[in-house]
């Protein structure tokens, strides 16, 4: 049997430490005279960063996932939004977030809720315009505007990026600096936003390019710990910090690939999935690497943290190449990170089953991966739209498929011995043998 030489990432206490100060910015926002806004992880947060530097913000989908991490934490938020009228089958993330509001308690940190100044979204999954519509309503009523992404975002497999696209989504950015400016009484600076709008492509590209190194054997990376580092680009994507620190991930990833660093010393097979997992039952990853089977991401880390292009005739994802200039005004920013974000994937694959299956195919061959793992995720009506026919389109192009049903925030749908069953069954199917004192 093959081990390989593990170790743990250096720059591991970093990450950590990046994360807690974001939460604890928001946190102590007002304490230092500073304001505070609240949104969707996929907002465009690069316009809000004009606004100045002692602005800060919270984006829901990741505070959602620190709440469903913590069981106890996130049963007693989730109760006190169906208690409130909330229905349960809406989006998790949402539900625990407005739970926190509701019980008014700050689960990154302790303390009450800190409250938002206005809030500033975007809408493509059907839930994010209303998410914060009530957000904005529990707290009183809070100023908010929302960014119409849906009409603009484009198939990943038409031959060129449509204009009129493109302006759509960067006259509304256009429209909500005024808007900033009027609600903040603030006088807006192109040229901190343009330099956010430059941090935003630096940071979606390098991350792109940290999940291509995982196309190595043995992986460099394993899916549980990329779901603590994708998150920087789900926290804030301008922000430099964080940029800074992906340049930093993506030297130290080369050079484990390079040295044939495993994150799984035993891997012996690849899998991938598709989305969100269940937050609190992240030990299926554990389990499933006792086998020697190492996760190597999906199309949701790779996708929502990074910026690719398909390349049609090698069927592959490629990281999208930062463009060879500098955004120089206002309009131009805005066209440019409008331009940039509509070729994320996670974007795309609203449109039709089919891009999210080609996508998926792209990743398991070029990845090597030898099956792969779906999530029937009750939490998320956008992400997991039309995924019973990327089941039959993966496996119709020779893939090996597996599903367990869940929720990524509402650990009530989840059946642990279950999953774990059927994981083992599927881990067997693809030569694995069951190993001694299997810890479940």
């Amino acid at each position: 049997m093959t081990t390989y030489v593990s170790e743990p990432l250096k720059c591991w206490d970093k990450a950590k430490e990046l994360r807690n100060q974001f939460y604890k910015n928001f946190n102590e926002a007002k304490n230092k005279g500073g304001i505070r806004w609240m949104g969707s992880a996929w907002a465009p947060d690069a316009v809000v960063r004009g606004l100045g530097e002692d602005v800060y913000s919270i984006t829901g989908e990741p505070y959602g996932a620190t709440c469903a991490f913590n069981k106890p934490l996130s049963a007693k938020y989730l109760t006190a939004a169906e208690n409130y009228g909330f229905a349960r089958d809406l989006c998790a993330y949402m539900r625990n977030y407005w739970g926190s509001i509701l019980v008014n308690e700050y689960a990154s940190g302790g303390g009450k809720f800190p409250k938002a100044d206005f809030a500033w979204s975007q809408h493509i999954c059907c839930s994010h315009a209303k998410w914060y519509q009530n957000a904005c309503e529990l707290e009183g009523g809070v100023p908010l505007f929302v960014v119409d992404v849906g009409a603009g975002a484009y198939p990943p497999f038409s031959p060129r990026m449509y204009e009129h696209r493109i302006q759509y989504l960067a006259d509304q950015m256009m429209d909500g600096i005024e808007w900033l400016q009027e609600i903040t009484g603030r006088q807006y600076n192109d040229e901190l936003f343009l330099e956010a709008v430059w941090n935003d492509m630096r940071s979606t590209s390098t991350w792109a390019q940290i999940c291509e190194l995982n196309k190595s054997r043995p992986a460099p990376l394993d899916e549980k710990s990329i779901y603590s580092l994708y998150v920087f680009g789900v926290l804030e994507q301008s922000n430099r910090d964080f940029a800074d620190f992906y340049d930093e991930l993506y030297d130290e990833v080369k050079d484990r690939a390079d040295r044939g660093i495993a994150a799984v010393a035993n891997e012996k097979i690849r899998v991938m999935t598709d989305t969100q997992p269940p937050w609190g039952f992240l030990k299926i990853y554990r389990f499933m690497e006792q086998w020697g089977a190492v996760s190597i991401g999906s199309l949701y880390t790779f996708g929502l943290a990074g910026t690719w292009l398909y390349d049609q005739e090698k069927h592959d994802l490629i990281p999208r190449p930062l463009p060879d200039h500098k955004p120089q005004t206002r309009e131009q920013g805005c066209r440019m990170l409008a331009d940039w974000h509509l070729s994320k994937p996670e974007y795309q694959h609203f449109y039709h089953p089919e891009y999210k299956t080609k996508m998926m195919d792209a990743i398991a061959k070029k990845w090597h991966a030898d099956g792969i793992i779906l999530h029937y995720n009750r939490g998320c009506e956008g992400l997991s739209m039309g995924i019973a026919e990327n089941r039959l389109g993966l496996i119709e192009r020779g893939n090996k498929v597996m599903t367990y049903e869940g929720n990524m925030g509402d650990e009530r749908e989840f059946d642990e011995t279950a999953t774990l069953n059927r994981i083992s069954i599927f881990l067997e199917s693809l030569g694995l043998k069951k190993p001694k004192n299997l810890k479940s």
